[in-house]
């Protein structure tokens, strides 16, 4: 068996982690200090991140030594911390509201004209399109209702008695 001179990657490894370490030592020195400068959505990223790779050096620590993870409640610590990546990334992009509804007289009508041979079905989804149009015409009126309502009478000047004269639309004709 040919075994190789490692030394050479070892040496850069412990160059590698001094860089980290040194580069890490504003962040893992304190934390808190750190967090306090921050708004509340990233300081609550910064900690899942912090814990996330706190609980990943574990695992890996404890895979390299031969333990069985699966089982682990090191295993069970990290899908905890990956729910609270998933309820940040909630909380950062809300779900939107459908756009989309169902136009239910046109599903009737559709329903209606395939079971058009038996008659009391058809009955009944004709009843059903005459209430769906009373509540489409009951939401107009009250939509309606809402915008001020346009005066078509011309109202009088209040200081000088005078009907003011009505506004007219389209072109004005030449005489």
């Amino acid at each position: 068996m040919d075994v190789t001179d490692i030394t050479p990657e070892l040496e850069q490894l412990d160059v590698d982690l001094d860089q980290l370490q040194e580069a890490l030592k504003p962040l893992l020195g304190d934390v808190g200090d750190v967090s306090a400068r921050l708004p509340l959505l990233d300081r609550a990223k910064l900690y899942v991140l912090v814990s996330y790779a706190i609980e990943s050096l574990l695992f890996s620590s404890l895979r390299l030594n031969g333990v069985e993870t699966k089982n682990h409640a090191i295993f069970a610590e990290l899908t905890r911390v990956k729910q609270y990546f998933d309820k940040i990334h909630k909380l950062e992009n809300p779900v939107q509201e459908r756009e989309k509804t169902l136009n239910t007289a046109a599903a009737i009508r559709f329903v209606r004209s395939d079971l058009s041979d038996d008659k009391e079905i058809k009955a009944k989804l004709t009843e059903q399109i005459a209430k769906e149009r009373a509540k489409a015409e009951l939401l107009k009126a009250s939509n309606a209702e809402k915008k001020r309502p346009v005066d078509d009478s011309p109202a009088e000047d209040a200081q000088n008695g005078i009907p003011k004269r009505p506004k007219h639309s389209g072109s004005k004709k030449k005489r």
